[in-house]
């Protein structure tokens, strides 16, 4: 994932965009891991893990960004794609070795609050988001970040934020939804949007498959 915004108040609601290579196998959202019965997130095929996690029962969503820094020993690297799974039964960063994790941005949301940490591979920091409307993208809480810049008053004032995925895909960096094809041929584009709210009365979910009617 490469953007999550997050909108506090009563209901918190948060939108995360998944940008991802398109040959990289994945499915939509369900119940896809027994040991962590009621979670809900898409699945990534190749490592089994998701980039964004709901726990209706707990009032909880947690999602996960590629953050920068020193990456992990490869003798010990493991997938950043447990931490929302573990995250949203916690209700904390995961009692894990960072070590073994590629640097990360996780975000971790509940009705109440919204909490991001960011590890880049030798230091851990954790921060509240403030209360408004915020966007994290893989530098973290950047208000400098030419996405953000063009973004945030964007999501600050529309009143259906589904309004804002529905731009045609873009290589440029500023752009929500992107589509960059690489030297080699392969693609790099927006593959997913999830949309999540948490109140005390409730959770609601819902994703778009960006790829649904696309090429690529």
């Amino acid at each position: 994932m490469c953007t999550v915004i997050v909108k506090t108040g009563r209901p918190l609601t948060l939108m995360g965009v998944r940008d991802e290579f398109a040959d990289r196998p994945w499915e939509g959202p369900g119940e896809h891991w027994p040991e962590h019965p009621g979670v809900l997130g898409g699945r990534d095929l190749k490592a089994g893990g998701t980039w964004l996690a709901v726990d209706s029962a707990r009032r909880r969503a947690a999602a996960l960004l590629n953050g920068h820094g020193r990456p992990a020993p490869e003798t010990t690297r493991t997938s950043r794609g447990d931490l929302p799974l573990l995250a949203v039964e916690a209700d904390d960063l995961p009692d894990v070795d960072l070590t073994r994790y590629d640097p990360f941005h996780l975000l971790l949301a509940d009705p109440t609050r919204a909490r991001l940490f960011s590890w880049d591979g030798e230091r851990l920091s954790t921060s509240e988001v403030p209360d408004g409307t915020s966007m994290i993208v893989n530098t973290g809480l950047n208000p400098e970040h030419e996405r953000v810049a063009a973004y945030r008053s964007r999501f600050e004032s529309s009143a259906d934020w589904r309004e804002l995925i529905a731009a045609a895909p873009s290589a440029d960096p500023s752009a929500l939804i992107l589509r960059h094809e690489l030297p080699d041929g392969r693609v790099f584009a927006s593959l997913s949007v999830t949309l999540v709210t948490l109140a005390p009365e409730g959770v609601t979910h819902e994703f778009t498959d960006l790829t649904a009617d696309r090429d690529g």
